[in-house]
């Protein structure tokens, strides 16, 4: 029933210890979102399960396949896309799918077969015949993911796959990852951007200074840190001390400002407190934009979960 299990995994790189005692698991086809920040441990944790590294401590089984003493098994049920692209910028698109093909010990036609296949599923098909060092960021990145998938592996590693992507091509290669999980694809994100993980990931591990800091689904990370937050806009930037006050009041905490959109919010456990919001604000003559209830966004819970195990580990 998993993809992916990893236990106690440990990697060390001289006096640095880059995991320490990792637990993983990844059901068949779910997507598992790894978070956290430079340097946490999420590719070492990837190169590992990828076979590229061995660990120093731990097991690890990817599609039932020990990653250590069984790499050539587990190869052959994988697919990764790293951060950065790994196509050969001097031959076209084409080729280097058709490259990868051969590689991979599929036949001319086959090869070909292919590469067509993943172009037009990529919407590359005009540029196929394009040197890929002109092919823009975005157009590289849907490249290097169709040559992840040549040898339709079962199970595929994406770690920080948009990374320096605009919103538009982020959005697209999303899509592109709904798709392939649909079909069946099980796929391991690891990510520093927190809506990618909120969007595309049935449950998260949050990983810091090579330890789990937390695991659960995006909306169970969420109630962990705690209550709801209530969120005010004010129309007129006159109006935020009056309406700082306001909230304040109703909630016993001080709310957080955001000088530059002018958003006050703060934890409300009641939802009674958006109608009482709305009668202050209304006896009080001041308009607003935006006014509501909702879950802790996932960076405010990534920003509390890791500041706790930092406090936890001090």
């Amino acid at each position: 029933m998993h993809a992916i299990r990893a236990e106690g995994l440990i990697k060390r790189y001289g006096g640095t210890t880059a995991l320490d005692g990792v637990d993983l698991e990844v059901p068949v086809g779910k997507v598992i979102g790894i978070l956290g920040p430079n340097g946490a441990g999420k590719t070492t944790a990837v190169r590992i399960l990828a076979t590229l590294l061995r660990p120093d401590g731990g097991r690890a089984e990817v599609g039932g396949h020990d990653v250590v003493r069984d790499p050539v098994r587990v190869r052959g049920l994988i697919g990764l896309t790293g951060q950065y692209a790994s196509v050969d910028e001097g031959l076209s698109g084409t080729e280097n799918l058709v490259l990868l093909g051969r590689l991979l010990k599929l036949s001319k036609t086959q090869a070909r077969a292919r590469a067509s296949e993943l172009l037009e599923r990529f919407e590359l098909t005009e540029a196929a015949g394009r040197p890929v060092a002109t092919f823009s960021g975005g157009m590289r990145r849907r490249l290097d993911l169709a040559a992840s998938l040549v040898g339709r592996p079962r199970i595929l590693f994406l770690d920080e796959p948009t990374a320096g992507l605009d919103p538009h091509t982020r959005g697209e290669l999303w899509g592109v990852v709904r798709e392939l999980v649909a079909d069946g694809t099980t796929v391991l994100l690891t990510t520093q951007y927190l809506e990618e993980a909120d969007q595309l990931a049935d449950r998260i591990t949050v990983i810091d200074r090579g330890k789990v800091a937390a695991e659960g689904r995006p909306a169970e990370l969420k109630r962990r840190i705690g209550g709801q937050i209530l969120h005010v806009r004010p129309t007129l930037r006159n109006d935020l001390d009056a309406v700082a006050r306001i909230l304040a009041e109703l909630t016993g905490r001080t709310p957080a400002c955001d000088e530059n959109t002018w958003l006050l919010s703060a934890p409300a456990d009641d939802p009674m407190l958006v109608s009482a919001l709305v009668r202050r604000l209304e006896q009080a003559g001041i308009p607003a934009d935006e006014l509501g209830l909702r879950l802790p966004s996932l960076d405010e819970v990534f920003l509390a979960l890791t500041a706790a195990a930092r406090r936890n580990a001090a």
